[in-house]
């Protein structure tokens, strides 16, 4: 893996897309193919006012995004992703003014698909707040949906 797409790109991706910079996700590391990432306990975030406890959909997308960076970890580069798939299980609530981590790894890519196992916790691994199982599309490579390499799209006629 190239050291500046770890060093510059992975932590912009991170954090850099306005929902993710708004929820102030943050890129924690790399360890192994593990990527980890971290979004501070915040009163806004909140699902529950009377528990303090984070809000499900948090979560949820938190295990989203770092699937999704695993994937572009495991292609060694950036790609556009698209979640196909996304089952989380939800073992338990997140302890109130604590902040949420997830790691997440990617155990199977092929041409088109990769496949991601993710979990949510505070301190432990070991004893997750949620699990995910998730699957990603991968554009093929020159698909940067930047123009290149792609046919032009022929408009339908009125019918």
């Amino acid at each position: 893996m190239t050291e500046s797409f770890l060093t510059t790109l992975l932590p912009q991706l991170a954090s850099g897309a306005a929902h993710t910079h708004a929820l102030g996700f943050a890129y924690e590391g790399l360890e192994g193919d593990r990527v980890r990432m971290r979004v501070p306990y915040r009163h806004d975030l909140v699902g529950d006012p009377e528990t303090g406890v984070l809000a499900g959909g948090l979560v949820t997308t938190l295990l989203d995004h770092a699937g999704g960076l695993a994937v572009w970890v495991a292609l060694d580069a950036f790609r556009p992703i698209a979640t196909l798939d996304l089952r989380v299980d939800y073992m338990r609530a997140a302890q109130p003014g604590r902040d949420l981590l997830a790691e997440a790894r990617c155990y199977r890519l092929t041409r088109n698909l990769a496949f991601v196992r993710a979990w949510a916790f505070e301190d432990d691994p070991a004893d997750p707040v949620a699990a995910a199982q998730s699957a990603y599309m991968v554009s093929a490579e020159g698909d940067s949906r930047t123009g290149a390499n792609l046919k032009p799209r022929r408009a339908k006629d009125p019918a």
